[in-house]
């Protein structure tokens, strides 16, 4: 197993070459795996024995000093926005948190940066419509928010040396096993803090370095015919000195990573955004990425890192009779509540009920435990503040709550 400051993790299948080939290890011995026995309580759930297993993988998760909740302007700009526009966000996501001593952030996320075509890279310096970035984050600051901001690291279109390049398709995808990449992610990171921004997230460094989504990779993580440039340490070592490159480089500033490993990033990352997109156009995709997300990694959530299942996509496109309870589940459960929202298109009721989350969400509360998931791919049963909420994500009675005996598990 590879130790990386107090963690203990294998370094299995994709993890153990150097991109698409094998690891020159020379005179270096690499500890490949480590048998450990844990002894839980004889009374213990499914539940609370998974997430006694998490808390023995990593001894001191990084977590957020007060829950995070807020904006990100995703999933219904989907990249159209503008500096103007973001202030707009800005004043109207701190409205809805109106009182709250926790202030929310708004998020910008990807179409900020200078690129073009299909490249959804850097270079991360503005472009036409977001001229000042760091002039957008103090106007956010004083719309009463925190300012948050996307980017994708190993990818750009900017003029690079060669020897950085591991391999290009619309721009450059960047090799972090070079000393002067993770110089250039550094440096990256450490303007958008310098901007102002109190959150980054950042994207894609799976798919850039292996050429496939998780799901696709089964038992071959690597898609991609390329080696990378060091070739004496494994892939799994060289994604975690990127993982601490980011961490140290952001300093204060909040770290989501998406699309990243978590049980690298954990001890290193506050927040991971634990699966796959949800949507502002697609209930179905909500309601298998979201919710299934958020009730299969929840034992993660305070034991390696704050658990994200991504945003709730309020707009006309998705029934509100489901993402109403979406928002209900994700700001009760507490892990992170992000909405995104065009407030042109809510109506009254829908923002006294984002008010609603927002102040549930704004607060410390017991971590959500999903009590069907043993036998339910999408489970209905949350176990919320001691009581037992019935959701139904495709359309019977919502919102039932009540108190039950849930030993179904015996």
């Amino acid at each position: 197993m590879l130790l990386a400051g107090g963690r203990r993790w294998s370094d299995a299948d994709g993890g153990c070459g150097s991109g698409s080939q094998g690891v020159t290890l020379g005179n270096r011995i690499l500890k490949f795996a480590e048998l450990v026995q844990v002894h839980g309580g004889e009374n213990m759930t499914p539940y609370e024995t998974t997430r006694m297993l998490c808390s023995f993988m990593c001894e001191q998760p990084v977590l957020p000093s007060v829950p995070v909740y807020g904006g990100n302007n995703w999933y219904y700009a989907y990249g159209k926005s503008s500096h103007h526009q973001i202030v707009e966000d800005s004043q109207f996501i701190s409205a809805m948190a109106e009182g709250l001593t926790n202030r929310p952030f708004m998020v910008i996320d990807d179409g900020w940066q200078l690129s073009s075509g299909t490249c959804n890279g850097g270079p991360w310096i503005g472009n036409r419509d977001f001229s000042d970035m760091a002039g957008l984050a103090d106007e956010m600051k004083q719309a009463g928010v925190r300012p948050g901001i996307w980017c994708r690291p190993l990818l750009t279109q900017e003029k690079v040396p060669e020897s950085w390049i591991r391999y290009s398709k619309g721009g450059h995808f960047l090799d972090p096993s070079r000393p002067d990449v993770l110089e250039y992610v550094a440096d990256m990171m450490s303007r958008l803090h310098e901007w102002g921004y109190e959150l980054i997230k950042h994207d894609f460094s799976t798919f850039d370095l292996f050429g496939q989504w998780g799901f696709q990779m089964k038992g071959k993580a690597h898609a991609l015919p390329y080696a990378l440039s060091d070739t004496s340490r494994t892939t799994a070592e060289i994604v975690l000195d990127l993982y601490r490159t980011i961490a140290e480089a952001s300093k204060d500033s909040l770290i989501i990573g998406c699309n990243t490993i978590g049980h690298l990033a954990a001890g290193l990352f506050e927040i991971q955004r634990t699966g796959d997109d949800t949507s502002g156009r697609s209930w179905e995709r909500t309601r298998r990425m979201g919710v299934n997300t958020l009730a299969f990694r929840m034992p993660q959530h305070g034991t390696l890192f704050s658990h994200d299942a991504d945003c709730v996509g309020i707009t006309s496109g998705v029934p509100w009779e489901f993402n109403r309870q979406w928002l209900d589940l994700l700001a009760n459960s507490g892990t992170p509540l992000f909405v995104s929202a065009d407030q042109k298109e809510l109506s009254g009721q829908q923002k006294r009920e984002v008010r609603q989350a927002f102040e549930a969400a704004s607060r410390p509360l017991p971590t959500a435990e999903p009590l069907d998931w043993m036998y339910n791919s999408c489970p209905s049963l949350w176990k919320i503040s001691g009581e037992t909420r019935n959701y139904s994500w495709n359309g019977e009675a919502v919102l039932a709550t009540g108190t039950r005996d849930h030993e179904w598990w015996r």
